[in-house]
């Protein structure tokens, strides 16, 4: 059984103890040993639910728990068919798919009555945070997973997939963005493997990955005994950093060569992941990772219509407009339910 998170404190509230607005700033931050710990742990899952048929898929996700538009033209031979050494890592939210797998998620849950219409709140704020903003602030995202943590305690692995399959035709299956979709194809017609690389649950995203065809994913672990979630993670939240770790895990296990590899991504919160390899892409990107990429002459494809994502600056008025939707939607969603 894996050991609890250090930072793990049963009573605290979703929030924490900072400042009510303190995750609207986002934060870097360097590799740490729950990093190292939580990249290792995915890329340990991701190796075993992609050798793993359809039938024993949660099985080995329980077990695992237990244990720890715009564009430049590509050149003719990327990606290189054939090459055994090479592969391609995919960010999920907002650069497979529009907006965050976690918020999804919870909507279905609350759709199946895993929680109250307060925390729906919650989510519909957090959401329209993301897409208005279009940027990751990793005590956010914590914040959500913190939420979701809690919300998942005492339920067993194989309800959850189940549930998870159901919720990806819902709510996420329309929300895949066609361009990234076809980078991700073109690397499974050059015959490379392609990953999902991402900090939502590694159930969520394992769903996700099959659905595409691709191969599999790296996500957050959580802690599991005898098939049942703790509420605790191993390690961290795969943000950032730990991205990279479990980028740089699954490569070593795979022999692959990350100069040959290509990552994309729209959050600068993923540089590190993205500056491990030869071919990395800024898809689309927020303001800082679009700066970045430019400095550093890295590709960039948009497929936001109008770029309206990109701008960071949002007026106020739109953000109590689009609070008030997500409220709205938490609300009808509510009324349908009963």
């Amino acid at each position: 059984m894996s050991r609890p998170s250090p930072d793990h404190h049963p009573g605290r509230s979703p929030l924490g103890t900072r400042a009510r607005w303190g995750w609207l700033t986002p934060r870097r931050r360097s590799a740490t040993a729950r990093s190292v710990l939580a990249g290792e742990a995915s890329a340990e899952a991701a190796r075993k639910t992609a050798q793993a048929g359809d039938a024993d898929l949660e099985t080995v996700l329980e077990a695992d728990g237990e244990t720890t538009a715009e564009a430049e033209a590509e050149p003719e031979e990327f990606p290189v068919a054939g090459d055994d050494l090479a592969a391609a890592f995919f960010d999920l939210d907002n650069t497979v798919m529009q907006g965050a797998a976690i918020f999804h998620f919870g909507r279905g849950l609350y759709k199946r009555e895993f929680f109250q219409r307060r925390e729906l709140a919650r989510f519909a704020w957090q959401q329209a945070w993301f897409r208005l903003a279009g940027v990751e602030d990793p005590e956010h995202m914590q914040d959500a997973r913190d939420s979701a943590l809690s919300i998942v305690k005492g339920h067993r692995v194989s309800e959850l997939m189940a549930i998870g399959e159901e919720i990806y035709d819902e709510y996420m299956a329309e929300r895949i963005w066609p361009g990234t979709r076809a980078l991700a194809q073109a690397h499974l017609d050059a015959g490379q493997k392609v990953w999902l690389v991402t900090a939502a649950p590694v159930e969520t995203a394992t769903i996700i990955a099959r659905r595409l065809g691709l191969t599999g994913a790296l996500g957050t672990v959580a802690e599991s005994v005898d098939g049942v979630y703790t509420g605790r993670l191993v390690g961290e939240p795969l943000h950032g950093p730990a991205k990279a770790e479990a980028v740089r895990a699954l490569a070593a296990a795979e022999d692959l060569d990350l100069a040959r590899c290509a990552a994309y991504s729209d959050s600068h919160n993923d540089i590190p992941m993205l500056s491990l390899v030869g071919h990395p892409y800024a898809i689309n990107p927020d303001t800082k990772l679009r700066k970045h990429a430019r400095a550093h002459d890295w590709r960039l494809r948009d497929y936001r219509t109008g770029r309206k994502a990109v701008k960071v600056g949002v007026p106020a008025a739109a953000g109590v407009g689009a609070l008030a939707g997500g409220a709205a939607a938490a609300i009808a969603l509510h009324r349908r339910r009963k």
